[in-house]
């Protein structure tokens, strides 16, 4: 979650953004110089899983170090606190939910600060950790790598993307809406989440982008596919040839989209940006390119080279910065495609070089 926070807010140049980890929590004076330097703080360290005393414990000391180290330098930041819809249930991390929203409410009304107790359905997305919390990553997981899941049990999800519950802590941040904000995401069985993966999976798997009926298709389908990359691209494609020439199918959709071919000098770079939620195409018609891929807030570049010889295509995931260069000494022809028709009023393309 904190990765697809920053992720959203690469799009605002204007926000400075200052990550805690471990080594922050670990050692006071730095939790403090932390707290002490920022206008809102974006709480969503915790403990889910594990002996249960581990587990409350750890929640409400988390609470607890924060709150100390705020009153030891007065700092009064906006703290987005990441609560949970099971605050209300008996377990051990429920209990500690509640209890470390409750301290920071305590907090906020002693001292004047806001607090936003944000509480969170169950949340899903692109590098979400399989076998662990979330159903949708361990299927998707599954499901790229040819194995076969099952529903062990066929609960109620109430499911929301990671990028949405992004964009409501910024909402909340630049309101100063304090108190408790429940974020609604999708109802839908743990059984229908698996029956849309698999239809997914086989679609693509046959070359067809599948159809997207729903926001929610759309966030499941990126999710799916962040679990594809890198390692099943280049996809290539059959070429059936004769005496007139050659044909391949470029883009197969039951979705619709759009399509357009751009042609490119030697030496010259095209993109330098990332999309959140577009689904973008690359195919190189004719001469040699690379085309790097980076993942945002890492250094991991992946590089694929590609030539208008050998029909291929890359389908280049969300959250992904990425770029394309001709490399050849002639004239680079490539189509590309997006699932949606451009739209220049919200064009869901924030430039940032690979």
């Amino acid at each position: 979650m904190g990765w697809h926070l920053r992720a959203l807010l690469l799009c605002e140049r204007a926000v400075e953004v200052v990550a805690a980890n471990r080594s922050t929590f670990s050692d006071p004076h730095k939790l403090s110089e932390f707290c002490g330097g920022v206008d809102a703080i974006v709480h969503l360290a915790g403990v889910n899983r594990g002996d249960d005393s581990v587990v409350h414990e750890t929640n409400v000391a988390l609470a607890d170090q924060l709150l100390a180290a705020c009153t030891a330098t007065g700092a009064k930041p906006h703290i987005v606190f990441a609560n949970s819809t099971h605050r209300a249930r008996p377990s051990a991390y429920g209990t500690s939910k509640r209890i470390a929203g409750e301290k920071f409410a305590v907090w906020a009304q002693n001292t004047g600060a806001t607090f936003t107790n944000l509480v969170l359905p169950h949340v899903f997305g692109e590098r979400c950790r399989p076998f662990y919390n979330s159903a949708v990553a361990t299927f998707c997981h599954q499901l790229a790598n040819h194995e076969t899941p099952t529903v062990i049990v066929d609960g109620e999800l109430e499911l929301i993307h990671a990028q949405r519950v992004a964009e409501q802590i910024q909402i909340v941040i630049d309101s100063a809406a304090g108190g408790d904000v429940r974020v609604d995401g999708s109802e839908i069985r743990v059984s229908e989440v698996l029956a849309k993966l698999r239809y997914m999976s086989e679609q693509y798997g046959q070359q067809l982008i599948p159809e997207l009926a729903s926001a929610l298709d759309l966030d499941l389908f990126n999710s799916y596919r962040g679990y594809l990359y890198p390692q099943s691209f280049p996809v290539n494609l059959a070429v059936r040839s004769d005496a007139r020439g050659g044909l391949f199918e470029a883009v197969k959709t039951l979705h619709g989209g759009q399509c357009f071919i751009s042609t490119t000098q030697p030496g010259i770079t095209r993109g330098n940006h990332f999309h959140r939620r577009k689904l973008e195409r690359f195919l190189v018609l004719q001469g040699e390119a690379l085309i790097r891929v980076r993942r945002l807030n890492s250094s991991d570049v992946c590089e694929f080279k590609v030539s208008g010889r050998t029909p291929q295509y890359i389908d280049i995931p969300t959250l992904h910065t990425h770029n394309i260069t001709n490399v050849g000494t002639g004239e680079l022809t490539t189509l590309f495609w997006a699932q949606e028709i451009f739209d220049a009023a919200h064009p869901d393309t924030y430039p940032e070089r690979v």
